[in-house]
């Protein structure tokens, strides 16, 4: 009874901690995982540098939205099952809340924004990503060898950005650190504090694959519009690499055709997901609350959400306790070494674009970015305030053109 009541307590811990980010996490996956390195590395220390790049490296090899797993995983670690769960809610509800409110024609987001507080929003996201690009390089890439497959990394990633290129670095980076890194010094294994066993992995292993190829059967031998969403909402959760934006085209070729949802409120949709923070898959909830029958609104919303969802907590329960043991081997932590070397590789690459790209576009946004970059590492102003302060500074740009 008391342990579970300790873990109720730290399930809302973990609730409110996560719940702040989905609310002020602008910027896109990348940004997001800036936003947790802060709070869960610098900050509160929840686990250690590299024990976050593992953790990162294996959300990147999984499908499915890589910030929103890693998130799952820390609140898994942190107070179990219900921490999961709870990281998962925190993170993702304010979008989604935010999205079917716009769908439902409540409040209308992109409009709300002053002119320019989104693209206040975008600059500091480079400041958040270039934070955690620093620490992440000071830590794991401590010589040649290792900037060198970082720079290699982050060189492929520019020059082929799709989502089959980001797997296929992490995989070159795999065999790069067991050739190239196996004389190295072996560090002491950081062990991932995660509340489920090898046993239970495989069972939700085995559910992700069941519900993956079950639910289209279940859908053709059972005609049911729910059922239908459900298949085609969990298959577009369990077949993306490269986070939201690949999801989109899947979902429109899923919800546009059959007439499920109107091409033009598709797109409406689509621009009001990019003024929200948290992950763009809490696109999915817009989609299931503006479906045309039943289910739609909140009902809809919340069905299309949780079937978009369940693949990336199936994927992260189930891979973790088999990570776990994999990663404690010395041949595996040289492994490890290159692949956490080519994940700040990607960092960086994505920190050019399209993070830089589509932020720095004038000499006051530079300058604005590198206010916001020395509020956090210099004068170690909490992430929400820089936020706030940048959207605030964006909108008053716009108002006040130099």
């Amino acid at each position: 009874m008391a342990n579970s009541a300790l873990q109720d307590t730290r399930a809302w811990g973990v609730f409110l901690v996560f719940l702040r980010l989905g609310l002020t996490s602008f910027g896109g996956p990348v940004a997001h995982l800036g936003y947790f390195h802060a709070e869960f590395v610098a900050r509160r220390r929840w686990l250690s540098e590299r024990a976050y790049a593992d953790l990162v490296a294996l959300c990147q090899f999984l499908p499915g939205p890589a910030s929103s797993q890693v998130g799952m995983a820390l609140g898994l670690s942190r107070a179990g099952y219900a921490g999961a769960l709870a990281a998962w809610a925190g993170f993702t509800l304010p979008s989604a809340i935010a999205l079917v409110l716009f769908a439902l024609g409540i409040a209308h987001f992109g409009q709300a924004l002053a002119p320019g507080a989104l693209h206040g929003l975008k600059v500091v996201a480079v400041a958040v990503v270039a934070q955690a690009v620093w620490n992440m390089a000071r830590s794991l890439c401590t010589d040649a060898r290792r900037i060198g497959i970082m720079v290699a990394a982050a060189c492929a990633a520019i020059f082929l950005p799709y989502a089959w290129a980001q797997v296929a670095v992490l995989v070159v980076a795999c065999v790069a650190g067991m050739l190239c890194l196996s004389q190295a010094r072996q560090v002491l294994h950081e062990p991932l504090p995660m509340g489920v066993g090898r046993r239970a992995g495989a069972a939700w292993l085995a559910l992700f694959g069941v519900l993956l190829a079950g639910l289209p059967l279940a859908a053709a031998v059972f005609p049911s519009h729910a059922l239908a969403l459900v298949d085609a909402f969990y298959r577009a959760g369990s077949l993306v690499f490269g986070g939201g934006h690949v999801v989109l085209p899947l979902l429109q070729a899923e919800v546009v055709p059959p007439g499920w949802v109107d091409n033009d409120i598709f797109l409406a949709g689509y621009g009001a997901a990019q003024a929200v923070p948290g992950p763009l898959f809490t696109f999915a909830a817009f989609l299931g609350a503006s479906l045309q029958g039943h289910p739609s609104g909140w009902v809809g919303g919340m069905l299309c959400l949780a079937a978009i969802f369940l693949p990336s907590f199936l994927l992260v329960a189930g891979a973790l306790p088999f990570w776990e043991t994999l990663r404690r081997g010395a041949r595996a932590q040289s492994a490890l070494a290159g692949i956490n070397a080519a994940v700040v590789g990607l960092l960086v690459a994505a920190l050019y674009h399209p993070v830089w790209t589509s932020a720095i576009l004038r000499p006051q946004d530079f300058a604005l970015a590198l206010l916001a970059l020395a509020s956090l590492m210099v004068w170690r102003l909490p992430a929400w305030l820089v936020v706030a302060g940048c959207a605030a500074a964006g909108a008053l740009l716009a108002a006040f053109p130099a």
